[in-house]
């Protein structure tokens, strides 16, 4: 099955379809993409906006969802929401980086690690 995402004129996932591989089979057998907008428009008007996604994000980095965005610079689907002022966003990867790597427990034990602004630092709590 494909999937493909509607989206909204800024770019925003507005929901997520599945179509059938036959619908956008080419004669080769292939994936072809304008096949299946061709097919959705024709369901749901001509004016909607698809790009197709891939489940396993084996293409345009992340699989879309409702609520995320697509990156027409780089084609790929992120989310749009940057989760802190000191973060930056990734083009490789469309995830926000923070500015230290995450850490792991130096005990490697079971603990929460969570991002603390105020210090620019990970906060390493165990549990």
């Amino acid at each position: 099955m494909a999937h493909f995402a509607q989206l909204d004129e800024n770019n925003k996932v507005i929901s997520v379809h599945v179509v059938a591989n036959h619908v956008i089979a080419d004669n080769d057998g292939n994936d072809d993409e304008q096949k299946g907008i061709e097919y959705l428009q024709k369901l749901h008007g001509n004016s909607t906006l698809w790009k197709q996604t891939s489940y396993n994000a084996n293409f345009r980095v992340n699989h879309a969802g409702r609520g995320m965005a697509y990156d027409t610079e780089n084609d790929m689907f992120y989310y749009p929401v940057q989760p802190y002022p000191s973060w930056s966003y990734n083009k490789k990867t469309g995830d926000w980086d923070a500015p230290v790597e995450k850490p792991i427990h130096p005990d490697d034990r079971p603990c929460i690690i969570a991002w603390n602004e105020d210090t620019g630092a990970w906060d390493i709590t165990d549990i």
